[in-house]
């Protein structure tokens, strides 16, 4: 009798390293895409010899913010247990108080950073901190609910602010600091709220939409391609949208724009105004570009935050050897990008950036990310992350103590 030659088993495929226990890879993959972004923003040319965008500030103007924005309302929903926030229990009081403190705590740093230059780095921190404090609401809202009042927003925002800022004084260009803030407050929160750069009124989508996104199942290859195919065609229907009406509308802004600055103008349909559109006309609601807060680029910007982060996800569930070390420092960097913005805005406001832009931003991402990747292996958490998340943490379990009489030290 005769026995058939059997082969070895073959070894076991060599599996990705896990994430950091309570972390999704993926979103903190998109995070880093996110930092990179607006570290190109600040550091390489916006505009080519002939005024014209360049290839760079055309892939991630105003995109990069935005993907942080979404991202911003993903970590709420992290924060908050990823479900919706019963109104009326003992939850709803300390969560409210630990986004207020988390605000303030972003917003601290913010501040610290507004001496900067704002021509260099317009710095979102300030703006970024109100948006904590307006997802306080948000949060007792449920996941299809977010859905529509952020596809209302898209629409009905873009109108208020226009409305509103033909009476409002024209922001000053400068970033949030605590001279305006001492000297101007009511100023200050005008510009942080309607006529600023990262206007909040505008940018509540942004919250919405990442607070439900939040809530999804994110660990799920089904959920990703959803986000990714959903975000893709919106964002195209977004930019098909306003080409359509700008056949119309753009000889009506130009006309209404006469006497106005040509360049000021040209780059406003261009390159893109600084956060919000002249209001010379109603027609300026229909462009697209970076920065304009209008109903287009809200969507353009939305759809292309929910495209990255659905691939940055979908990338969990692919087993490569080369993926995963281009991954590991992307989302080590990711992890840590309040810490490594707030270096970056320091770096390139300061003498020790002597490089020109291409040099300069090279140095910069290969810094952050073998930091990124150094100091997650060994520290864990940026040092920024870990404070604003311990005093956020602490004064909502000291309110949750308070409530219910028992010492603050003993609650998890």
């Amino acid at each position: 009798m005769t026995h058939a030659l059997t082969r070895p088993p073959a070894a076991p495929a060599p599996e990705a390293p896990a994430p950091p226990r309570g972390r999704v890879l993926g979103v903190d993959l998109a995070r880093g895409l996110a930092l990179l972004g607006m570290m190109a923003v600040h550091s390489l040319d916006e505009t080519d010899a002939a005024g014209n965008a360049t290839w760079t500030s055309v892939l991630v103007g105003g995109k990069s913010a935005a993907l942080f924005a979404v991202l911003a309302g993903v970590g709420i929903a992290f924060t908050t247990g990823r479900a919706r926030v019963p109104l009326r229990s003992d939850r709803a009081l300390p969560t409210a108080v630990g986004l207020v403190v988390r605000g303030l705590a972003v917003g601290l740093v913010g501040l610290l950073l507004g001496g900067n230059d704002a021509s260099v780095a317009a710095v979102i921190l300030a703006y970024y901190a109100l948006l904590f404090v307006a997802a306080v609401p948000l949060v007792f809202l449920g996941r299809r609910t977010l859905l529509v009042l952020g596809g209302l927003l898209v629409l009905a925002a873009p109108v208020a602010s226009q409305a509103l800022r033909a009476h409002l004084p024209v922001a000053t260009g400068t970033n949030p600091s605590f001279t305006g803030l001492v000297g101007d407050p009511l100023g200050l929160l005008t510009e942080l709220t309607v006529t600023g750069y990262y206007p909040v009124l505008s940018w509540l989508p942004y919250l919405c939409v990442g607070l439900a996104v939040g809530r999804m199942r994110l660990t799920s290859a089904r959920t990703a391609a959803t986000l990714a195919g959903a975000g893709t065609a919106l964002a195209v229907a977004a930019v098909v949208v306003s080409d359509r009406l700008l056949a119309r509308g753009l000889p009506a802004i130009l006309a209404a724009s006469t006497g106005a600055d040509p360049d000021a103008v040209h780059e406003a349909l261009t390159v893109g105004p600084d956060g919000v559109t002249p209001t010379t006309t109603w027609w300026w609601l229909a462009v697209d570009t970076p920065h304009s807060s209008t109903p287009p680029d809200l969507a353009l910007t939305i759809g292309v935050a929910l495209a990255v982060l659905g691939v940055a996800l979908l990338a969990d569930h692919v087993r490569s050897g080369v993926l995963d070390l281009v991954r590991a420092p992307l989302a080590a960097a990711g992890g840590m990008t309040l810490t490594f913005y707030a270096l970056h805005v320091l770096f390139i406001n300061s003498d020790l950036d002597v490089y020109g832009p291409t040099a300069g931003y090279v140095i910069q991402v290969v810094a952050v990310l073998l930091l990124g990747w150094g100091w997650r292996a060994t520290a864990g958490r940026g040092p920024l992350e870990a404070a604003v998340s311990a005093l956020s943490r602490r004064a909502a379990r000291a309110v949750a103590a308070a409530r219910s009489g028992r010492p603050a030290r003993s609650l998890t």
